[in-house]
């Protein structure tokens, strides 16, 4: 049980922002990480949405320039590694304040289906293949 003022610890699905994207006209350059977050930087999503042609969602995070708590809407291509975790950190238990609970193995569902998403976005995101030699996620080794 928490302290009286403390928010109760809540299940969320964590991920990490990937460490290259592909960008510009084609998908032939790379951006490490994104504008706000750093490439490797955990992450968690605390809501999803549908957007047109690309799923979107609102992630909670350190910032890339400033370290600080921040909250901001990306697509899902740019992260990875989704899993389910029990979030203790009160910047991001406030942050998701009002939405619904999940349970672990809720969680666990929603962590699968946003790795499909993702794996699905970064494949299709661009019509143009890959450049050569490719930096992006799905073509680095081990991943």
């Amino acid at each position: 049980m928490a302290e009286t003022g403390a928010p109760e610890p809540r299940w969320l699905v964590a991920a990490n922002v990937v460490r290259w994207r592909r960008y510009g006209e084609l998908g032939q350059e790379f951006r490490s990480g994104t504008k706000a977050f750093r490439p490797g930087a955990k992450v968690y999503v605390i809501d999803t949405y549908p957007a047109t042609g690309d799923e979107q969602l609102t992630a909670v995070g350190h910032g890339r320039h400033t370290g600080r708590w921040i909250t901001i809407d990306t697509g899902t291509r740019h992260l990875h590694t989704f899993r389910p975790r029990l979030v203790y950190a009160p910047a991001v238990l406030v942050r998701c304040a009002g939405l619904p609970v999940h349970t672990r193995e809720e969680a666990a569902g929603l962590a699968q289906w946003l790795e499909r998403v993702a794996r699905l976005g970064r494949d299709t995101h661009h019509a143009a293949p890959h450049p050569d030699p490719c930096l992006c996620h799905a073509c680095l080794p081990g991943q």
